[in-house]
């Protein structure tokens, strides 16, 4: 087979028997049992084997190795006496008549036992990330990641897709997030910026002429680390079509995705049907609070703003109310106070509840207040359609507020609640007709609301509308959308402003004149008033991808060398520092920042 093994260790078979083999692979475990005899478990990428070492001069030479030795083991294949079915090898052993070491360990112990690596701290594994490779479950996520990418790969090709790599360094470009900057050693004080996404290529793509792009894409983004987004970089399958509308870029979608979930995800072929559903985006945050909903839960919020508005409880007087209902609630004080209190965690906003009991009652929570107003009672379990034992969890503020808070109670209630959740399942949706612009929390002013690179419906005549004030610049949907599994975003994309008037129109609505836009972005600018086709395209995300597919609740754990939560790969020791020499060939200077109180 190689230089260096006849065999793998996951391959033999009883029908091997008698064969002599050359094993290689790490040394994982040694157990003596007496008599001169022990029992040596090898391990290597494809599995295990068991070597039973019978001879003082072998026993002698393996209990001086420390685990994780690489070694390699030749001898003869017999057929084991205990068998163990649950090990694909478990049928045969090796009886070996000679062993080498080809890589010594050096240490007698181990950050952490390789099989449990996932028990283990977080920055011991990430520092130690090549040996919790080599445990066989975070290995597996790996070569599922692989195969996963192949399949996309393939599914891409037969759509009649061509696969364009574009570059890595680049301009900046005010895309929503911060950019990784590089500096230029032949332009000093002039930097490059790592692509946070292959947006503006890609849709010079289809301006050049070509028909279908994709590419697995490495896209780099300096925000911070959640439990669904690694820092720093992430990869999607980006994707364009020309002479396209977003049914297209659907179409192509619902066939490349739902295979792939159907074949790798541990829910099996628990898969939406296509089409996937399609909930405009307020819609979505009416009745889920989320412009991202997990369609898992059976729970949906309703507003009971007239109902409740009047009821004397202060914090519902002018604001708007949501209701979350939960039919056959078995939580008890206790959960119901948890859900409570993570509510107000996630939110920063205070969540309210009462139930109706058993006997058909108001109870519990703000009960007081409604059983304090002739027949609001009677009114709201009409109206919500309550039953006995039904918690209803209450949120109040502006409508936008309101509607978030009730989602992250809708959403803790799903996990709370076991038979409002069909966990065992992948729910798809397309969420659709974002707003083009909204106010910037930080800003205070108008921004884009998603992708500035959308085409508004309506087109230049509702931006024009916008103008003229005739109408609300929040008002205005794009041709935007996300697709959406399980809770989280998995893609975005939209149809594409390929018109440079309508380009220009969009822009000053937020402040940046054509000239802004013409320095901003020359190429895309100029490329389109050179002849556009209409296009339109989509980026599922690969690593939030896997993460739904294998079930992982962090993103790390299907990335092969991830960073820690403060952009950190405490393995290579990045970031790090340069030398002078280099600073100073980049024509860069360090200096301490203001808020730095080391001084460095």
């Amino acid at each position: 087979m190689s230089e260096f093994r006849t065999h793998t260790c996951g391959q033999l078979r009883l029908e091997h028997a008698g064969e002599t083999v050359t094993l290689a692979g790490w040394l994982e475990n040694l157990r003596e049992v007496g008599g001169g005899i022990a029992f040596l478990v090898l391990r290597d990428f494809y599995g295990t084997t068991q070597v039973v070492v019978e001879t003082p001069e072998l026993l002698s030479q393996v209990k001086a190795l420390n685990k994780e030795t690489t070694i390699a083991v030749t001898g003869t294949v017999r057929e084991r006496t205990n068998k163990n079915p649950k090990q694909p090898t478990g049928d045969i052993e090796i009886t070996p008549s000679e062993i080498q070491v080809l890589g010594r360990c050096q240490y007698n112990e181990l950050p952490f036992e390789i099989n449990f690596s996932r028990d283990a701290d977080e920055t011991q594994r990430l520092r130690y990330r090549y040996l919790d490779l080599r445990n066989p479950g975070v290995k597996g996520n790996i070569v599922l990641r692989s195969q996963v990418v192949s399949a996309l790969r393939r599914a891409m090709e037969e759509q009649g897709f061509l696969e364009i790599n574009t570059p890595i360094l680049t301009a900046s470009s005010p895309e929503g997030a911060r950019d990784y900057l590089v500096p230029s050693r032949k332009h000093p004080g002039k930097f490059y910026a790592l692509p946070q996404a292959p947006q503006q290529f890609k849709q010079l793509l289809m301006a050049s002429g070509f028909d279908k792009y994709f590419q697995i894409a490495p896209c780099f983004r300096d925000e911070d680390a959640r439990g669904d987004r690694s820092p720093g970089e992430f990869y999607q399958l980006d994707m364009e079509m020309a002479f396209a509308g977003q049914e297209d870029v659907f179409r192509v979608i619902e066939a490349v995705l739902p295979p792939v979930f159907q074949k790798f995800g541990i829910y099996g072929k628990t898969v939406s049907p296509t089409p996937f559903r399609r909930i405009p985006y307020l819609q979505a945050m009416e009745d889920y609070g989320s412009d991202k909903p997990d369609l898992r839960i059976d729970l949906k919020i309703q507003d009971v703003t007239d109902l409740l508005g009047g009821c004397g409880f202060g914090p519902f007087e002018g604001a708007v109310v949501k209701a979350v209902p939960v039919s056959n609630c078995a939580l008890t004080r206790k959960a119901i106070d948890k859900v409570v209190a993570e509510t107000e965690v996630q939110t920063a906003q205070k969540i309210y509840w009462f139930k109706l009991d058993e006997k058909g009652e108001i109870a519990g929570g703000i009960a007081k207040f409604i059983n304090g107003s002739e027949g609001l009672a009677a009114r709201i379990i009409e109206a919500l359609g309550l039953a006995p034992n039904t918690l209803v969890m209450l949120a109040a503020g502006k409508k936008s507020t309101a509607q978030k808070t009730a989602g992250v109670a809708r959403k803790l209630l799903g996990g709370a609640c076991p038979e409002h959740m069909d966990e065992q399942r992948y729910e798809f949706c397309w969420i659709v007709d974002f707003p083009m612009f909204e106010i910037g929390e930080e800003s205070g002013t108008l921004e884009f609301g998603h992708n500035p690179f959308s085409m508004p419906y309506g087109g230049r005549e509702a931006l024009e509308k916008v103008e003229r004030g005739e109408i609300d610049p929040l008002e205005v949907r794009a041709k935007q959308y996300d697709l959406v599994c399980n809770g989280y975003e998995l893609a975005s994309g939209a149809e594409r402003n390929y018109d440079p008037e309508i380009m220009v129109k969009a822009f000053e609505l937020v402040g940046l004149s054509e000239a802004d836009v013409r320095g901003k972005f020359p190429a895309m600018y100029n490329a389109f008033c050179y002849g556009a086709p209409p296009h339109a395209g989509a980026a599922p995300g690969v690593d939030r991808m896997i993460m739904l597919l294998t079930g992982e609740t962090f993103i790390r754990e299907v990335i092969a060398f991830p960073m820690n939560q403060s952009a950190q790969d405490v393995m290579m020791g990045a970031p790090g520092e340069v030398t002078d020499a280099q600073l100073k060939e980049l024509s860069i200077a360090v200096t301490a920042r203001e808020d730095d109180e080391s001084g460095a």
